[in-house]
């Protein structure tokens, strides 16, 4: 098994679109420049429809097969912005936006799904009609959920739906993928205990709010070791602590940030109702005010069982049996695709990017070996999904 044959005639000028897109980072919804270049090879490419503006700055692209007997449709999804990271890998086509970069490999996302998209409008070797969708603001903009409210599914409704993201540490050439639960909720927590400020030599005469953060803190810790079951996985970390601008002043307010990651939205509910209760009951009891603003960004992504056989079979007959597992343990990291996921049945599959950095590291970068076997999967899953 290998990467497809038509790869090869492709494969440079991919690899110099990556580096464009790495060279320009863009965030969140204003990617307005990657867009606009995915926008145009898709339509120098002979895409049958593009459109702008879909959630603000996504583009999607409509491809129809050589036949329509089935009628099917489905989509396939890649996301496209960047972080505010500042880059450190040196790499000739490293980021020339400071505080800016591709640390999560979007760049190559982008790159794999276009080139299928190419090779899938000139072949037409499908029996249906493709949906690519290119989708900004993954990183904690939730743009597929923006793309779904301007009417995605309804405009363009597909059968089914795809994703694909790359896996520092597992070797080029491979992927791995589970059914179920693969990647957690993402929640924001912003706590904030109010008292009452004055002089630090008069402590008697203040409500001082920082002893009752410290409980809060502290007590937190117990919320998924002490009320939730073992085997559920779930985490509530505290990570920022805000209060007061002088050292013989207590603060009148103390703010604290979080975040919390469960593979249940079960779970998800009880943290949120517990960690309430538990901000509320530790400030009375001192005198003070707490308040809890739980903010759901992310839902659970799930992976459908069906289709995540048919991503298996896809990759399979791109890698080889020996080359694909099926039993990904699951991560509490988070992805929007779930919002995909959450209307449309499908799955999202992970692509080895050999031995890089960690992704959101200074020294990451999409490794250009990858390009190949990435749009290789996506043509092999559209002609098993659309057989001509």
């Amino acid at each position: 098994m290998a990467v497809e044959n038509w790869v090869a005639k492709e494969i440079a000028d991919l690899v110099e679109f990556r580096h464009d897109l790495h060279r320009h980072p863009e965030l969140l919804y204003e990617v307005h420049r990657t867009a606009a270049k995915v926008a145009e090879a898709l339509r120098a490419a002979g895409v049958d429809e593009v459109h702008e503006g879909v959630g603000r700055t996504g583009v999607v692209g409509v491809i129809r097969g050589q036949t329509n007997a089935s009628g099917r449709v489905i989509g396939l999804r890649a996301d496209m912005d960047a972080l505010p990271i500042a880059e450190t890998t040196g790499a000739a086509w490293a980021s020339t936006v400071p505080g800016k970069m591709h640390a999560c490999g979007h760049d190559g996302h982008t790159t794999m799904l276009l080139g299928a998209a190419r090779h899938l409008a000139e072949s037409r070797a499908f029996d249906g009609t493709v949906i690519v969708i290119f989708q900004p603001a993954e990183e904690g903009g939730a743009g597929a959920r923006a793309m779904i409210e301007d009417g995605l599914f309804t405009r363009w409704p597909c059968d089914e739906v795809y994703g694909m993201h790359n896996r520092p540490g597992l070797p080029v050439g491979q992927f791995t993928i589970a059914p179920g639960a693969i990647m957690a909720s993402v929640d924001e927590v912003r706590i904030t205990i109010s008292g009452r400020g004055g002089h630090a030599g008069r402590p008697n005469t203040t409500l001082d709010p920082l002893p009752v953060a410290a409980a809060v803190i502290q007590s937190v810790q117990t919320l998924t070791a002490r009320t939730i079951d073992p085997i559920d996985a779930a985490t509530v970390s505290l990570c920022t602590i805000h209060g007061g601008n002088a050292f013989n002043v207590i603060p009148q307010q103390i703010e604290i940030t979080g975040t919390v990651r469960t593979l249940r939205e079960e779970v998800r509910d009880h943290i949120e109702a517990r960690l309430t209760q538990m901000v509320d009951g530790i400030a009375a009891g001192c005198g003070a005010v707490g308040q809890v603003d739980y903010i759901r960004h992310y839902p659970v992504t799930v992976n459908h069982s069906a289709e995540t056989e048919k991503a298996a079979a896809a990759a399979r007959a791109v890698a080889g049996d020996d080359k694909v597992t099926t039993d990904m343990p699951p991560t509490l990291g988070g992805e929007d695709f779930s919002f995909m996921l959450n209307e449309v049945p499908g799955a999202l599959i992970n692509i080895g990017n050999g031995p890089s950095a960690g992704l959101h590291h200074p020294d990451y970068d999409f490794n250009d070996e990858v390009i190949g076997w990435g749009c290789s999967y996506w043509t092999s899953l559209v002609r098993q999904r659309l057989p001509a």
